[in-house]
């Protein structure tokens, strides 16, 4: 799920609002040979009083279909006086790669409008055409939209199924369940899917959660529609029947209310003796609050701010202008830019402001040697600088002292930043490293399976490429998409955030927004990739200690219901 407000950072408008807005395609154009299509919806946002387009979010890829009803949907901050104007792509994706202009040729159309539009619409439903391939029916694209309750609840369930209708010729069914919440109109919205059970009659699908306001928005009475599916290769999936239920039936648990009757309208209806095509029942359910970054931030938590800057010889020659290290007199280079715009935001979260600082690939005085972890103060027994002013005086007292090199090792640092996470495991601090740097990584080997090792650890790391070079190795390191893995382990957590600055380079040379726009998206991974930590080790905030002059030390506490609005009943 996509969730981030209107990009330009400089609009300081409290939102009215936050909206989901769940997207559906039909009848797209299909640009598979031998299959149909497999689309994905790219969501643009325009600045404030700009004519640029900047990426926004991604719906997941559904394969095999022209008609994809996607489950991941787009969260946006609603500013009622605001023209907030969207673009939504549609591509159709054969590779990995998260480059869209590897996609370009796959283009399957695009539509504008606004978010008022979206809202506006009869019922919150707005049905367009798609367009952008000439003299092609590019098809529709449609878009539901609800106002987000402040229901901070998550449920966790599990179902299994028994004796479902056969429908494979050569085998039994590979069923699937696909859930919807009601709408006034009485459509439905897509909010969950499970995984697929091969070749069984009688699955038991892994449990899942999902947020309550996902599943009903807060009103425990709303009806919860669940599609059983016989899932099939070309994405003709098999229709095997359907339930209902609400968040109130399903919070009893595992009971005899529980047990739901799989029911296919159009069987019933030709068979006498139907009876039903197999039961549904729900093992296990419980709901638990969801803390926010803020209640972690409120109750004492710290983040450690460590820096790591590329000192390899592909930057250029410092003293000349064509540098990516260069000091010009006049604007601050690329490297101390990003430093500058990431710092400034987490140093406001780090009590003592001291910052470790590192640099690699260099050769150091006296001896020449090679290092790929040296303090930019060159104290090993504190590498320590004070503020960020410290880090970016560090950083260029060192390009005047060392010599630029190679290769672009980045394990040595994660590991050394690794080290110190691993000391200190029980939510009181979570450590962010940012990795500036030119190139290809040298070491992906290594790299990876530090950050798999990592993954366990209350640790993320930043890495902004600077300069002209293509970063498709560290679409990788990434792990949006595809996990992170190393010798057949994959990572916990995806804590690897990629960003090339080139891409936040405002053109008008406007360098506060270039810095802003970066710190934005750089940042924005940072509050759920600490949240799934707390939340694996199950570790939950410390209450706020009052301000007081002897405060005693307060222990943590459950978190009660925080459900505020009108449809939010107190827990069935």
């Amino acid at each position: 799920m996509a969730t981030i407000g209107d990009f330009d950072p400089l609009n300081s408008t409290v939102p009215a609002t936050k909206i989901e807005v769940t997207v559906s395609c039909r009848n797209l154009l299909d640009m598979d040979t031998f299959s149909k299509s497999d689309p994905v919806v790219v969501l643009y946002v325009q600045g404030l009083g700009t004519k640029e387009w900047r990426e926004f979010g991604r719906t997941e890829v559904i394969d095999n279909t022209l008609n994809p009803d996607f489950v991941r949907k787009f969260v946006l901050d609603f500013f009622f006086e605001e023209k907030q104007n969207l673009r939504f792509d549609v591509y159709n994706v054969d590779t990995r790669s998260s480059n869209l202009s590897k996609h370009q040729k796959d283009f399957l159309g695009q539509m504008f409008c606004t978010l008022g539009e979206i809202i506006g619409s009869p019922g919150g439903r707005l049905e367009r055409t798609l367009s952008g391939i000439p003299g092609k029916k590019c098809g529709t694209i449609i878009f539901t939209a609800e106002e987000l309750s402040n229901c901070r609840d998550i449920a966790t369930m599990q179902f299994c199924a028994n004796k479902l209708d056969k429908k494979d010729f050569f085998g039994k069914s590979d069923p699937f369940l696909v859930f919807y919440r009601s709408n006034e109109d009485g459509t439905f919205t897509i909010c969950h899917k499970t995984e697929v059970i091969k070749n069984n009659l009688n699955p038991v699908w892994q449990p899942f959660t999902i947020p309550v306001r996902a599943l009903c928005n807060g009103d425990y009475d709303r009806t919860v529609k669940v599609d059983v599916y016989d899932w099939d290769r070309d994405g003709s999936h098999d229709f095997i029947g359907e339930f209902t239920t609400s968040y109130r039936e399903l919070s009893r648990g595992q009971s005899q209310f529980n047990v739901y009757e799989v029911l296919n309208p159009k069987k019933k209806g030709k068979k006498k003796k139907y009876i039903n095509s197999g039961t549904v029942t729900l093992l296990s359910f419980k709901v638990e609050s969801e803390y926010t970054f803020v209640d972690f931030i409120r109750g004492g938590t710290q983040l450690n701010f460590t820096v790591a800057i590329d000192f390899t010889a592909s930057n250029g020659n410092p003293s000349q202008p064509t540098s990516l290290h260069y000091m010009s007199p006049y604007q601050m280079n690329a490297y101390a830019m990003a430093l500058k715009a990431v710092g400034e935001i987490i140093q406001d979260y780090d009590s003592d402001k001291l910052f470790p600082a590192y640099g690699f690939g260099a050769k150091l005085p006296p001896d020449g040697k090679i290092s790929h972890a040296f303090p930019l103060n060159f104290n090993t027994e504190n590498p320590n600088c004070v503020g960020i002013e410290g880090v970016l005086e560090a950083y260029f007292q060192s390009l005047r002292t060392v010599q630029l090199y190679g290769p672009t090792n980045f394990a040595p640092v994660i590991n050394q930043v690794a080290r110190s996470a691993a000391e200190v495991t029980d939510g009181s601090q979570y450590f962010v490293l940012l990795m500036i740097t030119d190139g290809v990584i040298s070491d992906m080997a290594q790299t990876k399976e530090a950050v798999v090792n990592a993954a366990s650890l209350p640790m993320s790391v930043i890495i902004v490429g600077v300069g002209p070079a293509e970063f498709d190795a560290m679409e990788e390191l990434d792990g949006d998409e595809v996990r992170v893995s190393s010798r057949g382990r994959f990572a916990e957590r995806d804590i690897v955030q990629f960003v090339p600055f080139r891409d936040y380079i405002d053109r008008s040379g406007n360098q506060v927004l270039s810095m802003a726009r970066l710190a934005k998206d750089v940042l924005a991974e940072i509050p759920d990739q600490l949240l799934s930590f707390m939340k694996s080790r199950g570790i939950e905030p410390r209450p706020p200690l009052p301000i007081t002059s002897d405060s005693p030390s307060v222990s943590t506490t459950t978190a009660t219901n925080t459900c505020t609005t009108k449809h939010c009943n107190p827990h069935p």
